[in-house]
């Protein structure tokens, strides 16, 4: 009959729990190495990026899109708060432009497009530029950047300051004309000229 008082008998147990554990984390770790690699992640690329418009770029050969975001096509105009023309397309162009002249671009790849273009996430001394262009309010957020757009919003810049076209209208329609102001838009401005015109009295 075994002596149960002796140590040796009191630690065959826990032994036994502790290579059952080491067993199964050993299986999960071995199922995790074998999924990676037989999918694993698209490489993270990186250099010197030439903006092609406000969410697409050049990388060497390859072309990029940024993922989450829609930004003005380049020969697209907007309109103010004065319902004056701006080359809104050119300002976003400009705005990557100028975000990716500051340093290398690192991007990583997320699938392709359509039109055979690498879709990305890509920053800059690590600041997401999908963001930077959104938060400055040269693109719409259509996935991802929501806060940043109700940032831009709330501010109204870029786009937020007037009146625009959908990108994607824009480009299935081809240019357009100012649409003009949407109902709630006209009522509001109804409302401030009639609380103007008390306010002056």
């Amino acid at each position: 009959m075994p002596d149960w008082t002796r140590p040796g008998h009191a630690l065959r147990p826990r032994r036994r729990r502790l290579r059952v554990s080491l067993a199964a984390s050993a299986a999960v770790l071995g199922g995790l190495w074998l999924a990676a690699w037989l999918d694993p992640l698209p490489p993270r690329f990186s250099g010197t990026a030439v903006a092609a418009d406000g969410d697409s770029l050049r990388l060497g050969t390859d072309r990029i899109r940024l993922v989450g975001i829609d930004a003005p096509e380049l020969t697209q105009l907007c309109w103010d708060g004065q319902g004056d023309e701006w080359p809104c397309g050119r300002a976003a162009h400009r705005a990557l432009a100028d975000r990716v002249a500051t340093g290398p671009v690192t991007c990583q790849p997320e699938g392709t497009d359509r039109y055979g273009r690498t879709l990305a996430r890509c920053t800059v001394a690590g600041e997401d530029l999908g963001a930077a262009i959104v938060a400055a309010g040269l693109a719409l957020a259509r996935d991802d950047y929501r806060n940043e757009e109700t940032t831009a919003r709330t501010a109204g810049i870029g786009l937020w300051q007037g009146r625009f076209v959908d990108p994607r209208r824009w480009r299935e329609d081809g240019p357009t004309a100012d649409p003009g102001a949407g109902g709630l838009e006209s009522l509001w401005t109804w409302f401030r000229q009639l609380t103007g015109a008390r306010t002056l009295r």
